[in-house]
């Protein structure tokens, strides 16, 4: 496994909430949000991009007036058109969803399009792309007195949408939000969900592309409130990037599971000191490696790059 910083030395303070994507010769692309502080009026979205190994100074591509955006979300959609997501507003409660467009891995960004009333895109995880092109994207509100999940889909690129769910566990209200959504074997898709009163990742699957859900169920994973992120790997196994803990954000885990994220066990620790490690993204590349990108301490974004078969095996396959 190896480990970097993308950057050691930008010109804000604090960041948070790392997306990766793969753009095949043009090289990965990393996003997060950046400024003096998490919800301060000057925070924006800023971007590298790693070539021939190293990383790009940090640029800021995406800001909005006088409030900060959060929650930046990569994807590269099969056109090979990449997506930013990201949303603006005061607070979680207030976010407006937003979308650009680049044709040249990141290099230039078209100007940003407001997602309609209601619709907030992808809110941390990346989204799934279906065979026919549909993004299936994981998101979730955060109201006053309850969380929950749901799933948009747009079969545009983001032009036009619709919205299925919620996606709920049963009997709690402050229940789940982020969703990270990965397909499996025998088409159908799973998601992960954090959680904030049960302290147990939660699951759920779909057999009609995202429209209808199961209800949210408990794993015998621990959850602290903070986000995750899960791929599916060529070879059928998941990957789940996450905090085992219950409480704080130390340490930094990977999760391997055989049977579609039903059950888990333990793979590389990214980090274990005592500290903030949170927000990871997760991605197999087009070479094959798997990619993970993560805060560290609020202060930096820290990368890490390993192969699949440095990751244990669960000794039976399901197909839960």
């Amino acid at each position: 496994m190896q480990q970097e910083f993308i950057f050691d030395h930008a010109p804000f303070p604090a960041c948070h909430a790392a997306t990766l994507a793969d753009c095949g010769p043009q090289g990965l692309v990393a996003a997060w949000f950046g400024g003096k502080e998490e919800g301060a009026a000057d925070v924006a979205i800023w971007l590298s991009q790693r070539k021939n190994g190293r990383w790009s100074p940090a640029r800021k591509v995406a800001a909005a007036p006088d409030v900060p955006c959060w929650n930046p979300v990569l994807h590269v959609a099969r056109g090979g058109t990449l997506l930013l997501f990201y949303k603006a507003g005061s607070s979680p409660q207030t976010w407006t969803g937003f979308l650009q467009r680049s044709q040249d891995a990141g290099a230039t960004w078209s100007m940003p399009e407001q997602l309609p009333a209601g619709i907030l895109g992808p809110i941390k995880n990346k989204p799934f792309e279906l065979a026919d092109g549909t993004l299936v994207c994981g998101t979730s509100v955060e109201s006053y007195r309850a969380w929950g999940c749901w799933v948009e889909r747009t079969s545009d690129l983001g032009i036009t949408w619709s919205k299925h769910g919620p996606v709920n566990l049963p009997g709690h209200l402050y229940g789940s939000i982020q969703p990270a959504i990965f397909g499996t074997a025998d088409g159908r898709l799973a998601m992960l969900c954090r959680t904030r009163d049960v302290h147990r990742i939660v699951r759920s699957t779909s057999g009609d592309g995202g429209k209808t859900w199961t209800p949210l169920a408990e794993t015998n994973l621990p959850q602290n409130n903070s986000g995750l992120d899960a791929t599916r790997l060529t070879d059928g196994r998941v990957v789940l990037a996450y905090n085992h803990t219950a409480a704080g954000r130390s340490p930094l885990n990977l999760g391997i599971s055989n049977d579609l994220g039903a059950t888990w066990i333990p793979g590389p620790v990214l980090e274990a000191d005592p500290g903030e490690y949170s927000y990871p993204a997760v991605i197999q590349g087009k070479d094959g490696m798997v990619h993970v990108a993560y805060t560290w301490n609020r202060k930096r974004i820290r990368y890490a790059s390993l192969r699949p078969d440095e990751l244990p095996q669960p000794k039976t396959l399901g197909k839960r």
